[in-house]
C-alpha cells in the first residue's frame, strides 16, 4: 500500500486506527465480474460511522463551537453514537446520546461502557423507531447551553467529508478499477460523501443507493422496518446529505431479504450487519447480469457482532416473522456457486 494512505505501525490515539479498511472479494461470475466488500467493521467500534463522528467533532473544534471540557449531543440508533463516544472519550468531552429501543442492545451497551450518557426518547420498552422525536429532543437539550453542540448528523456537512478518505482508499487499492459503488442510504453521508470525492478521481462509475422497504428517501409506501441505522422512516426529514444528483439509482430491500443475506453470508465465515445484508442482497441480485469484467464495490458499514441478539437470533426473528428459509437457501446456493468459480 502507498505510504500516503498507510496506517502508522504504532499509534497513540484510537482515532488513528480509523480507515485503511480491507476489501474482500465475496464472489465472482464466470465472466469475471466480481463483488468486493469494503469491510468498514475493521474501524474502531466496528463501523464506518466513526469516520464521520471524528469529522464532525473536528469541524466543531475548528469553528470554535466546541472547546475543552465541552459536551456533544447527538440523536443516534447506535453506530454514530459509538463513534462519538470514542472521540469524546479520547478528547475529554462529555457525550449525551438520545436513543430509542429500536437500536441493537449491544450498541447501547457499548456506548454506555464508553462513558456515554444515554437518554431514551421513549422508555416504555417499545421497539418503535423514533428518529424525529430523538432529533427534536437532542436539539432541545443542546440549545442555549454553553460549550455544547448538537452534531446533527443528518444535516452536518462534515458527515460527508468524513467519508472522503474512503474514496481515496478504494481508488488506490483498485487502481481506479471501479464500475459500480453500492451502499446503504441513511444520513447519506457514507454513500454520497464517498461518491462525491471518488468522482474527482473516477468520473465514470455508477452509484446505487439501497434503503429498507418502508423507508421514504426513494418514495413510498412508508411502513415500519427492522433494519436499524439506515433509511428514513415516516415522519423524519430526508437528510441534507442525501444528494440525489450523486445517486444514479435508488432501490429498496425488505427486512426478510436483508437479514437472510446477512445470515447466508455468515455461513461463508463473515459476519455483516443487518442493513449491510440489504446492500449485499441487491449486489448479488445484479451480479450475474453485469457486463463481463465488471467490478462492483459494496460498502459494508458494520459487522454482525452487534446483531447477535436480533438478526442472528432465531427466536427474535421468528417472533417478528422475519425468517424465510427459502430465501436463505437461494442466497446460500448463489454464494456457493459463485464462490467456486
Amino acid at each position: 500500500m502507498n505510504q500516503a494512505l498507510a496506517r502508522p505501525a504504532v499509534v497513540t490515539r484510537i482515532s488513528q486506527l480509523i480507515g485503511y479498511t480491507p476489501l474482500l472479494e465475496l464472489c465472482r461470475t464466470e465472466t469475471g465480474s466480481r463483488l468486493l466488500l469494503k469491510l468498514e467493521m475493521y474501524n474502531p467500534t466496528g463501523t464506518a460511522k466513526i469516520r464521520m463522528a471524528r469529522a464532525m467533532v473536528d469541524a466543531a473544534e475548528e469553528s470554535g463551537e466546541l472547546r475543552p471540557g465541552g459536551r456533544i449531543v447527538e440523536s443516534t440508533s447506535g453506530n454514530t453514537g459509538l463513534g462519538l463516544a470514542v472521540i469524546a472519550a479520547e478528547r475529554g468531552y462529555a457525550f449525551t446520546a438520545v436513543v430509542d429501543n429500536h437500536a441493537a442492545a449491544d450498541k447501547l451497551r457499548g456506548m454506555k461502557a464508553l462513558g456515554t450518557e444515554l437518554v431514551y426518547v421513549v422508555d416504555d420498552g417499545t421497539e418503535e423507531l423514533a428518529t424525529a422525536a430523538r432529533e427534536e429532543l437532542a436539539e432541545d437539550m443542546a440549545r442555549g447551553q454553553d460549550n455544547t453542540i448538537f452534531t446533527e448528523q443528518h444535516n452536518n456537512p462534515a458527515n460527508g467529508v468524513g467519508y472522503f478518505p474512503v474514496a481515496h482508499e478504494l481508488h488506490q487499492a483498485l487502481d481506479g478499477d471501479i464500475d459500480i459503488l453500492i451502499g446503504a442510504v441513511g444520513t447519506g453521508g457514507a454513500l454520497c460523501g464517498t461518491t462525491r470525492e471518488l468522482r474527482k478521481l473516477l468520473p465514470d462509475f455508477t452509484t446505487i443507493g439501497v434503503e429498507p422497504k418502508g423507508s421514504i428517501a426513494f418514495g413510498g409506501p412508508a411502513h415500519d422496518y427492522y433494519q436499524s441505522g439506515t433509511g428514513t422512516p415516516e415522519g423524519a426529514e430526508i437528510g441534507a446529505l442525501v444528494d440525489f444528483d450523486l445517486i444514479d439509482e435508488g432501490v429498496k430491500v425488505g427486512d426478510i431479504e436483508a437479514f437472510a443475506t446477512a445470515r447466508a453470508v455468515a455461513r461463508t465465515g463473515l459476519l455483516i450487519g443487518g442493513p449491510a445484508g440489504g446492500v449485499v442482497h441487491e449486489a448479488l441480485t445484479r451480479l450475474p447480469s453485469l457486463p463481463p469484467g465488471t467490478t462492483m464495490v459494496a460498502l459494508v458499514n458494520d459487522g454482525g457482532e452487534k446483531y447477535l441478539d436480533t438478526v442472528f437470533n432465531d427466536e427474535w426473528m421468528n417472533a417478528r416473522n422475519l425468517i424465510d428459509h427459502s430465501v436463505e437457501r437461494e442466497i446460500d446456493e448463489q454464494l456457493t456457486k459463485l464462490r467456486r468459480i
